[in-house]
């Protein structure tokens, strides 16, 4: 599924055209495109071969086109020839925090800045301020976000793109090659934030049948080897795919090592020494006669050491094993404890789809209720809404509560953590809603004392009841800001307001760390939401999931496992 590599190829082409201070229609055009292909549940190429692309909302004839040149020759030749007009390392630079297109083609223009390497200069050498528009304080904040930016040689790439895309796999070689059990393995299967390769194990009396069939997957960029019970390939994502045949009575022992973490299976091999036991890729054996005790399955190699069978996304070797030999180990909390999702956006701010279409979208996931949280005024890139416009939002939800009972919908709204942590509105006009969200989403570049303050008055807010993406963080992209997270579980605690496990895959915020010591070390209640900007990205549940599950987190940790009943008796136990 090459969605996510193609709408990354129109977001470039958008930042491209408005660099080049192209119509800002077509600009929009550009990103919509991307924001649509980016949602999408099926592949772009398969839309393409049968032409159905015109029938995505937002892509017209001229963008189909694009799409199809670039799945067919890897180039769109619009954005080929805006390269030629503006340096591409302008990306970069409008990347960086305080910059934006418009500075970096003003920089470009007044003083030739094309890389990262000439903006520094020119800002140490103080040339950036002498430009109208500038000045002393947007330099120092220029130069303040090229300290913090990351290195970009990123060799990992998201679980929202590696995990469709070795699922994709998968399902093409059931289908179409002669596998009799199939599993993919490594940190995928750990629910990792990112990942550096995929790993997929298959067992089948006919190996050499399913490697062709795999070097012919539409997914191969190249074939990097080929062989019996070995083969891997590069995917047009850049990323290496390792499939491996393994015998049917070794199955479960490959599965548990090739899963991992290195450390868990290190942890293991020991503990397997003091049973007088050797663990490998192949099975459990006696240290003394070689006899094979373990292996045509996972939970048998766990057993065989002692064990009770440990979830993959446990096994980092934070005292899970431990835990195991105990027999103690926490029950997970699953995607089918989810009973609803508390912060979504619809077409009132910056979302693609309608109040009743992510409502429609909720039930068939089998959700009992959803939280409608669109982006408050001062917001106002996201189309943010006046206390007026969520009025009539709310006049439309009650309608269409009435016509979709027993599910409901709440009002609730994501206000912004200004830079002083005040919120949008006053608290006299926060009484419309059902609950309230809030967040930090500008002047991230401050002081960690600052930001610390900022969050913790809105966590002392008595309407706010959850605090979304609270480290800001982007996965590849943008570091969280600086920020005390112990400082604002204390004050979370002592307030009893909720921190988001936000699903989104480019930021996974809590992340599982900071999940698990809210969880052990505070005792916090969280939420996991989707952050949805259409009916696609709600399947983006299962990312916050897995977070969760690496924060050895039960349904009783996560507030939205509560039926209906259960929330709404929360809310209102909450407003008081």
């Amino acid at each position: 599924m090459r969605n996510k590599e193609v709408a990354e190829k129109f977001y470039e082409l958008a930042k491209m055209a408005e660099l080049a201070g192209d119509n800002p229609f077509k600009v929009r055009a550009y990103l919509e495109a991307a924001r649509r292909i980016e949602n999408l549940t099926v592949p772009i190429e398969e839309l393409a071969t049968e032409d159905k692309l015109t029938q995505i909302n937002g892509i017209g004839t001229s963008i189909a086109e694009k799409i199809k040149q670039y799945l067919r020759e890897g180039k769109i030749d619009k954005l080929e020839e805006l390269k030629k007009k503006i340096p591409e390392t302008l990306l970069e630079i409008e990347k960086i925090p305080g910059m934006g297109a418009k500075r970096a083609k003003v920089l470009y223009e007044k003083l030739g800045i094309k890389t990262i390497n000439d903006l520094k200069h020119a800002a140490e050498r103080g040339l950036i301020r002498t430009l109208p528009g500038f000045g002393e304080k947007t330099e120092k904040k220029i130069l303040e976000g090229l300290n913090s930016m990351k290195d970009k040689t990123v060799d990992r790439v998201l679980l929202g793109i590696a995990l469709p895309l070795a699922e994709g796999i998968t399902e093409k070689l059931r289908k179409n090659s002669p596998v009799k059990k199939i599993l993919i393995c490594g940190s995928i299967r750990r629910m990792r934030e990112t990942i550096g390769d995929i790993d997929i194990l298959v067992t089948s009396e006919k190996p050499e049948k399913v490697m062709d069939a795999f070097v012919k997957l539409p997914e191969v960029k190249e074939i990097l080897v080929k062989g019996d019970t070995k083969t891997s390939i590069l995917t047009f994502e850049n990323l290496q795919v390792d499939l491996r045949v393994v015998e049917p009575d070794s199955f479960g022992a490959a599965i548990q090592y090739f899963t991992g973490s290195r450390q868990h299976n290190i942890h293991l091999r020991e503990l397997a020494i003091k049973k007088g036991l050797k663990i490998n890729e192949y099975g459990v054996f006696d240290l003394g006669t070689n006899k094979k005790i373990a292996g045509e399955t996972e939970e048998s190699v766990y057993e065989a050491l002692g064990l009770q069978w440990i979830p993959p996304e446990m096994r980092e070797d934070r005292g899970e094993i431990e835990l195991a030999e105990k027999h103690e180990l926490p029950e997970l909390v699953e995607l089918s404890d989810i009973k609803g999702d508390l912060h979504m956006h619809t077409v009132y701010s910056d979302g693609i789809n309608t109040i009743e279409e992510m409502a429609n979208e909720a039930m068939k996931m089998g959700y009992q209720y959803i939280v409608i949280s669109d982006h408050a005024k001062a917001l106002g890139i996201a189309n943010g809404l006046s206390i007026e416009r969520y009025k009539e939002q709310k006049k439309k939800i009650e309608e269409l509560n009435k016509k979709l009972k027993p599910f409901k919908i709440f009002l609730g709204a994501e206000l912004n953590i200004l830079s002083d942590g005040s919120l949008d509105f006053p608290d006299k006009e926060l009484g419309i809603f059902d609950i309230c969200l809030a967040g930090i989403h500008t002047a991230m570049n401050q002081s960690e004392e600052k930001i610390t303050e900022r969050i913790k008055k809105a966590v002392s807010n008595k309407y706010v009841k959850i605090i979304v993406h609270p480290t800001g963080r982007i996965l590849n992209g943008r570091q969280n800001y600086n920020v005390n997270v112990d400082a604002l579980f204390n004050e979370a605690k002592k307030y009893g307001k909720v921190f988001e496990i936000n699903s989104s895959p480019e930021r996974l915020d809590l992340s599982d760390l900071n999940a698990k010591k809210a969880k052990e070390q505070y005792g916090l209640k969280l939420s996991i939401d989707t952050d949805a900007h259409s009916v696609d990205s709600l399947l983006n549940i299962r990312y916050g999931v897995g977070v969760a599950r690496r924060a050895w987190l039960t349904k009783e940790d996560i507030i939205n496992t509560m039926d209906l009943n259960e929330f709404e008796k929360f809310l209102k136990r909450s407003k008081k």
